[in-house]
């Protein structure tokens, strides 16, 4: 098995480079790739290969920092963790808001207080707010910056692994406008991973919106169009 960078590359370009007798030589099927916060580009690149993603350089290096954040706060990195960070990469490209930074004053006997900075629509927006716990004082303040107060309708948390360091996957569902829009996000740190969860959402319902006014002025041209034949 091999974590290190250096072993890790040397041995997908030549198994021969470090490894002085072959796994079927000791009863194992391979060799293992564990990957951690030694690990290298390649060997992650290699094992989202395994996981059935292919990522160009640009979408990689995204999902490798990423990877070495997580590595860095975690013991060990499971499948199911990289498969939750190249799903929270792909959804929040080019959304209208995201999750810069997130702060949280909370206790048994104080208020809980919530402090974000938001990126809504390339603007940073900073923002505080109290609320009943940590979560809704997080849902609250993103309220206020999206413009709209949606209803959840659900909120679930799952742990992706076992361990007590594992992360935390968090569903939410909103209704707005009789319509309802599910997020889903993860993250070591559970509030995090419910801001997440819940701008997820949020930004479906701001991208349904989008989506509607366009088709109301491609309407509206067509009609103009029409009057002046």
């Amino acid at each position: 098995a091999h974590e290190s960078g250096i072993h890790q590359d040397g041995v997908l370009k030549n198994v021969e480079t470090y490894e002085i007798m072959s796994p079927e030589s000791i009863g194992l099927k391979k060799s293992s790739l564990v990957l951690g916060k030694h690990s290298g580009k390649h060997a992650f690149k290699e094992k989202l290969k395994i996981l059935g993603y292919e990522v160009g350089d640009n979408y990689i290096n995204v999902i490798f920092e990423k990877f070495k954040l997580l590595a860095d706060r975690k013991k060990d990195v499971y499948d199911e963790d990289i498969i939750a960070l190249v799903d929270d990469t792909h959804i929040n490209q080019s959304n209208h808001l995201k999750l810069v930074s997130l702060s949280i004053m909370s206790g048994t006997n104080s208020k809980h207080i919530a402090s974000l900075e938001l990126d809504f629509k390339g603007e940073s927006k900073e923002v505080s707010g109290s609320g009943n716990g940590p979560v809704d004082a997080v849902f609250s303040c993103i309220s206020n910056v999206v413009g709209f107060s949606a209803k959840l309708k659900q909120y679930h948390i799952n742990a992706i692994t076992p361990d007590s360091d594992a992360q935390g996957e968090v569903t939410v569902k909103l209704e707005h406008l009789s319509r309802e829009y599910t997020g889903k996000a993860s993250d070591i740190d559970i509030i995090v991973a419910s801001a997440k969860s819940y701008i997820n959402a949020c930004n479906k319902i701001l991208n349904l919106e989008k989506n509607s006014n366009l088709q109301e002025g491609v309407s509206e041209i067509s009609i103009s169009n029409i009057k002046g034949i």
